[in-house]
This record gives C-alpha cells, structure tokens and sequence, in this order.
C-alpha cells in the first residue's frame, strides 16, 4: 500500500519540516525517508529507478520527487539521453540541504565535527584532555558551535537538523581505568549532558554510547558492503556495535553490542574482559611502564612514530582477545563480516586485521561460518561522524538507527 504525500508549499514551511520535534508523527514520511535513503545508497537514481526497487508507482514517486526538490534535499542531474522516449533526469542528494553537528566525548579526547548532506566534513574541531569533565566538555561545546555556526551562512545555519553526541555509557564506571579523579568522574552521574547542550540548541541532540555509534558511521558513510556484520572500535577502550538486516541494532536500553565486555582468555590463560587487553589504553600502560611519555597516542592518531617492541606485543595479545570474540559472537549471530577500526594510523590498524585473520584460523570453529574480517573504512573520526549520523538517519533515513536516546 502506498502512503500518501501530502503538499508541503512555501520554503517556510520546509524550513519548518526541517526543524519538526523527533517523535514519530513528526518525522519525514515514510516514503520521503525510503527515496532519500535509496538515493544516498547508489549516488544518483530517476524516478523510474525508483519505481521500479520500491514498486510504488510512477505517480507517486514522481510527486515524492518533487517535493524533496522542493525542500532542496535533493537537486537534479544532467539527462541521460540515449535510451527511446524522453531523457532519464538522475536526482541525487542536495550537499546544501541539510547541516548535522556530531560530538564525540571521549575518554582522553572529544571532537566536535560538523557534516553536510552527503556526510563531508565542513570543520571539524579537537580538544585533548587527561580525563573528560562535564563542565569542560560543555565548554568546548559551546566555544567550538560558535565558531562552526559562525562559518556558515545565515541560509545554511537554518538547516542544521541536529546535534549527535557519541559518549561511553555510564563513563563513571571507568575513573579508575582512565586514571581520572573519582569526584571528578562523579559528577557524570548526576549530569544530563544531553540537557545541557540542548539548552543552547535550537535543533533536537540525541545520545547514543561511543563505539555503538562508530559502527553507525561505517554503515551510514562507511564501505562495509554487508548488511549482517558485528563492528569493533579500537580506542582508549575496545568497543562495538552491531548491524543486522542493515540496521544499527541496540536492544531495548542501547547496550546490544557491548563488545567491550566480552569475556576472552587473558594473556594467563584466565578469562577477562576485552576491554583489558584490546584497549590502546593497555598500549598507554605498557608504554609508561618503560618510562616512555605515549601522550601522542591520543593527539597524533595518524602517526605513532616507533614505538618498539610494546606495539608488536600489544598487537599480539589485542589480535588474539579480538580473534576469540568475533568467533564467540559468530556462534550466536551468522554475521557476513567482523569489522575492525580504530583510533590507530591506518599501518596499525592494517597490521592487527592481519594478525585477527591469522589468530582466528588458530581457533576452533568447528560448526561455524566465520565471518570476512575486514579494516572499517571511516576510520579514527569515526566516533565523531557517528554522533553527526544519528540526526541524519533519524530524521532522513530509513533502517540505519532507530536507537538514540533522550533523557
């Protein structure tokens, strides 16, 4: 059955569309999100081509077409002429038709990213730290969307859709992990950071954990070619995310996906939590543990210089713990692939892929179909870019999120 699409008129009332509150009745329409979704999907699609994958009719996508032109989210292409009848007018995404902000709060880092329609990067901001407190965090925010907003134009300031912020769930948990003071750490407990920021937006911000919303960026932005795979980022902690039936599956509270506290066999032989072995905090530890100062780890992800022998073992010990938790998450779920990046230069991140596919074939998985294990293709802004893709995909998109939350 097809939906109705109602007439939208003057560009008051698309900005008005544009800025509609995030419950369901205020969403786009079905149709209108399924088209944007599929458009984004190949590029660039006629109407017939439309037609013809969602089997509305000819009509109906045809009006669904116009309207969305007429909202500037989707612009025209050059006529591809060649075929008997008319020329097929291609339409693909409007760059200018919407604006999203994503912010990431990391545990030594927090980013602050702003992304067009398409997903480029407009400005992207970063700010270093030993651990995260609320009220720095807050300002960072504020100082950091005065100036990307500041970069805009009045027009393009006007369609800002949302704000996404990717954070640890209950980041308290990990004062003493993250070396922080525990009063400081405290204070996450009893603060809305989804509230405070929302306060000086006047666009909706959503709330999604970290690693959860990184494996959102690989499906939304990223290459992964899989609409099963289970998804793990390598930061100051080992994190992940899960995608079934292409959409970002989170469970009833946000948690599915929790790879981080996956029980492997630690380095004796006794069982512990990936987050204790894949983490690059792990790396930090062993680092200064030969008196070697491993700040660089966390403010020149692209570059790590050499750094010895302590890589090489973290590599080893990280691949191992990564290796047993994607054939113990394969044995309850037949993902195509496993899916691994990471806040690492690509060489790293290059090497660990390598010694998992090495350290799986080590494994039994008698019984299993092991999945493609395979490097993520957004890479160390990943985290950033999926807080920006919770607004795009909960207000324009159909099966990419359905789980960010609010306070």
């Amino acid at each position: 059955m097809e939906t109705g699409i109602a007439r939208h008129g003057s560009p008051e009332a698309a900005e008005s569309r544009l800025h509609r509150g995030t419950n369901q009745s205020g969403m786009r329409d079905h149709n209108e999100r399924l088209v944007l979704s599929l458009v984004r999907q190949h590029g660039s699609l006629a109407k017939s081509d439309i037609a013809r994958m969602t089997g509305l009719s000819a009509q109906t996508v045809s009006v669904i077409m116009r309207e969305l032109e007429e909202d500037s989210l989707l612009v025209r292409q050059a006529p591809l002429r060649g075929k008997i009848g008319q020329p097929s007018i291609p339409m693909a995404l409007n760059p200018e038709g919407a604006f999203f902000i994503g912010l990431k709060i990391g545990r030594r880092s927090a980013e602050l990213v702003l992304i067009d329609f398409l997903g480029t990067v407009r400005s992207m901001l970063h700010h270093s730290y030993r651990y995260p407190a609320p009220r720095e965090t807050v300002e960072f925010v504020t100082a950091g969307m005065k100036t990307m907003r500041g970069e805009l134009t009045p027009a393009q300031d006007k369609r800002i859709a949302g704000l996404g912020i990717a954070m640890p769930f209950e980041l308290w948990n990990w004062a003493d992990t993250a070396g922080a003071p525990r009063e400081v750490m405290d204070e996450w407990r009893h603060r809305d950071i989804r509230s405070d920021i929302q306060a000086q937006c006047d666009f909706p911000v959503y709330l999604q954990n970290d690693a959860t919303s990184a494996c959102g960026a690989e499906l939304v932005f990223g290459q992964a070619a899989a609409r099963d795979f289970v998804y793990f980022y390598i930061g100051a902690f080992a994190g992940g995310g899960i995608v079934l039936n292409g959409r970002l599956f989170g469970g009833p509270t946000g948690n599915a996906g929790a790879l981080g506290s996956m029980p492997v066999p630690g380095p004796d032989g006794k069982p512990t939590q990936l987050i204790d072995v894949a983490s690059i905090a792990m790396l930090e530890k062993a680092l200064n543990a030969r008196g070697v100062e491993a700040s660089h780890l966390w403010t020149s992800p692209q570059d790590w210089g050499d750094i010895g022998d302590e890589l090489d073992t973290w590599i080893a010990t990280a691949s191992q713990a990564l290796a047993y938790a994607i054939v113990a998450a394969s044995s309850v779920i037949d993902f195509e692939a496993a899916v691994i990046d990471g806040w690492m230069p690509l060489t790293v991140r290059r090497r660990l892929v390598d010694a998992v596919i090495e350290a799986i074939g080590t494994i039994d998985g008698e019984g299993l179909k092991l999945p493609a294990v395979r490097e993520g293709t957004v890479g160390i802004h990943a985290r950033a870019l999926g807080g920006a893709s919770l607004p795009l995909s909960e207000r324009f998109l159909i099966g990419s999120t359905t789980i960010s939350r609010s306070a």
